[in-house]
This record gives C-alpha cells, structure tokens and sequence, in this order.
C-alpha cells in the first residue's frame, strides 16, 4: 500500500474526506450475506456517484451486501479510504489512476486503453486489483467558449502556449498538483496559465464560471453534457497527455469473490461511452436521482 501513501500524502493537507454529505452514504444494504459484503465508494462528482451507484445495484442483484459511502473527495482522497479499509471499491478511470500511481508519470507511448490497463497492474499497491475495464472513457479536458475559441484560433491544446499567460483557467483544486494537471500541462505543452482558480471538479461552479467569463479555460469531462448545451469546443490533446480514461472497477482484492467479479464485468461489458453520457444528463440535465438512474441502466441492459 506504499504507492497509495505517496499518492496521498500532499492532498490530504488540503482536502478533508467526505466534506459533503451524500443522502446514500453508510446506507447498508439488505441482502443475504453469502454473496460476500461490499463497501462502495466514489469520488465528489455526479459521474462516479452514478456509476458508484450502479456497481452498488449490480451488486445487490447477485446478493452481495453494500454499504455506500460515496462523495468522499478527491481521488487523493478516496485512495487513502481504499488504503485504510473504510471503502473496499470504487469506480476509476484508468488513465488517470495509473498517472497518480506513477511517481515518474506515465510511460512514454502509453495511451491506448490495453496499453495502458497492463501498465496499471503493475502498479496497483498491494491487495488491491482491477476487473474489467469498459469501453466507457470519460477524458480531462481543456474546454473554452465557442467565442475563446474563435479569437484566439484554438483548436487543440498546443495552440493554448501562446495565449495561456493571458488567460484563466478553473476546475477542481487537485489539477494544480496532478500529472494530468497543471505540471503536466506545462511539461508537455509548455503551457502556463495566468491563474488558475480552484472551483470544483469538472462541476456546475466550473461550468458556470466558463460561461460567465470568469475563467477562459476550464477542466471539464468529456462525458459531461454541458459542452454540448452551451456549444462549448473541446481543444484537442494531440500529446495524450489524458491518455485513454476507461472506466474500470478498482477493489481490495479481500473484497472480491466470484459474485463480486461478475456482477462487475457485467457492467464493463455495457457501459458505453455514449450510453454513459446519456444517463449522466438524465442526473445532471433533466435532475433524476441517482439510485432511480442506476436501476434503469440495470434494467434496460438486462443486469437487473
């Protein structure tokens, strides 16, 4: 669990874990304990709390028994709660876990989602593991406003160098500190903001403070739908430097059994890129819940 300590360790002065209440967390569920017994977690944004939610459901049909403690914080955070047992699974992105498990960042030409996924098992801290991953990916980006985009000519993210010094950018407190963040933004693109305002991840302050000018370059989710509503443009990491960001479960390996296992890559199996992006604007644009979201992305993928 050494790797986990390290990825850590400066977060940990910054962000405390589960700042905000989530109306599922340590909600324990009633099922039969010979399925084996799941504590589910997830990061502190609609995403994770989503698919956290589905994973829980998928769980439960195969009589597994869940206690959810989702919202925890960044993953800084919820790695520390994998480490010290309080959560026994999570939803992750491959890319972005093996970038905070690697010290030295990710390996040169490392970017396509097998590639990646075996560099990644070879990271993993001790006791912990990784089912199948999905097709699902949901990218860090680097978003601007049609009119950014159109009066400074940006396409990709190369094209911010020049511009960069005269612009601010937002997202979640954490990219300051990441590979896939501020430094790496600098080392692979040479590419250094004016400022840089924490706000949230890839959430309705970011979105907001784009929108109203407040920010000119914002760290949004590809999947998120807002980019879409607000005819945001996306820039273009030509470099990889977000490598492939697949959707995969992460558990404590005294956790796993074979319930466990295939109620889980059952999920991978379905989730979709688009099918995710669609059920995670039925949360954030039409406002359902969480849990009654979740269900229907079990029934309607024949999981329930």
């Amino acid at each position: 669990m050494k790797r986990i300590v390290a990825a850590v360790a400066m977060a940990l002065t910054l962000t405390a874990c589960g700042a905000n209440s989530d109306p599922l967390a340590d909600e324990p569920a009633a099922s039969g304990a010979a399925g084996g017994s799941v504590t589910v977690g997830s990061a502190n944004f609609p995403e994770s709390q989503l698919l956290a939610e589905i994973y829980s459901q998928a769980l439960e049909t195969k009589g597994v028994t869940v206690t959810r403690k989702f919202n925890i914080g960044a993953r800084e955070v919820y790695l520390k709660a994998l480490q010290d047992g309080s959560i026994s699974l999570l939803p992750e992105y491959n890319g972005a876990l093996l970038a905070a498990l690697s010290p030295n960042g990710v390996p040169a030409g490392v970017s396509s989602p097998d590639a990646v996924l075996a560099e990644l098992k070879k990271v993993l801290p001790a006791g912990t593991e990784v089912l199948e991953q999905s097709a699902a990916e949901d990218k860090d980006t680097l978003t601007v406003s049609a009119e950014t985009a159109t009066k400074n000519n940006l396409k990709t993210i190369e094209d911010l160098k020049a511009v960069a010094p005269t612009l601010i950018a937002g997202g979640g407190p954490e990219f300051t500190e990441r590979q896939q963040g501020l430094k790496g933004l600098k080392e692979v693109y040479g590419v250094e903001f004016k400022e840089y305002k924490p706000l949230d991840p890839g959430g309705p302050l970011t979105v907001s403070a784009l929108k109203d000018g407040d920010i000119q370059v914002a760290n949004l989710f590809s999947t998120d739908s807002s980019i879409v509503t607000n005819k945001f443009v996306t820039l273009e990491d030509p470099k990889n430097l977000f490598t492939s960001q697949n959707v995969i479960p992460l558990i404590r390996t005294e956790a796993n059994n074979a319930n466990v296992t295939g109620a889980l890559n059952a999920v991978s199996g379905k989730l979709t890129t688009e099918n995710l992006t669609s059920y995670l604007a039925q949360v954030q644009v039409d406002k359902k819940d969480i849990a009654v979201v979740a269900k229907a992305f079990l029934s309607e993928n024949g999981l329930s």
